[in-house]
């Protein structure tokens, strides 16, 4: 089983192939350009995706038609971001005829914080408009459990729920880091590091391929983006029509 795995919602997505003993090969897109520069300016996963899928089969001696299933995070995240990654993922499972395994992008950046002491580990991707997208989990043997729905919020709305719950939580994500202030004066409230701020590709990979062993797979055709709230261009065509 080898997984080709896609994750563009947030500034610095990735594209890595895998199996289940984990990764063989990965590149960030948005923070490094491949040529190894840093990049500046808004992210570039348009022009970036292709060119990356390339390199790492490249450096992994695999060919994609070697792939078995396609791995995508499907968000919350940007919208144009999103759109990129799941369609090229749809596209390159139609061509190739394998499966897809859709994973949300707040359970790739709260997986890694698995062993955390914390009684939640509570992922927040920057939803601009001064809102997050998060969504809450329990740490358990082997993983996280989420317990609340995925949701869009106000930081200080969220702050505020996290009060009312009375637990320890630990808050990561770029979102988090953006946000911080906030949750400053917060007692039961820490956050985790820079090294925490986006969907991680390894999760990605592990995730997907333990529910690819257990046929937790959809046709590309049937793969949408989790998206949580409606685009700044469909509310602005809102506004004109009206």
């Amino acid at each position: 089983m080898l997984l080709l795995a896609i994750d563009t919602a947030t500034r610095r997505g990735g594209v890595a192939l895998g199996n289940g003993e984990g990764v063989l090969g990965a590149v960030e897109l948005g923070a490094i350009e491949l040529g190894g520069r840093a990049s500046v300016g808004p992210p570039r996963h348009a022009e970036q995706l292709a060119p990356a899928i390339e390199w790492v089969c490249d450096q992994a001696g695999i060919a994609l038609a070697d792939v078995s299933a396609i791995a995508v995070g499907i968000g919350p995240g940007m919208f144009t971001g999103l759109r990129v990654g799941v369609t090229t993922a749809k596209v390159l499972g139609l061509a190739l005829g394998v499966p897809l395994v859709a994973v949300p992008s707040l359970d790739l950046v709260a997986y890694p914080l698995r062993h955390a002491a914390a009684d939640l580990v509570v992922p927040l991707i920057d939803a601009r408009r001064n809102e997050v997208y998060f969504a809450l989990y329990r740490p358990v043997p082997g993983g996280v459990q989420r317990v609340s729905d995925y949701s869009l919020a106000t930081p200080t709305d969220l702050e505020a729920e996290l009060t009312a719950r009375g637990r320890s939580a630990l808050l990561c994500g770029d979102g988090a880091l953006r946000f911080r202030s906030v949750f400053d004066d917060h007692d039961l409230v820490a956050l985790a590091g820079p090294g925490h701020a986006t969907p991680d590709l390894a999760a990605l990979v592990e995730l997907a391929a333990a529910r690819f062993a257990r046929g937790q797979v959809v046709a590309a055709a049937e793969v949408v983006p989790l998206y949580l709230r409606r685009s700044d261009a469909e509310l602005a065509r809102d506004r004109r029509g009206a």
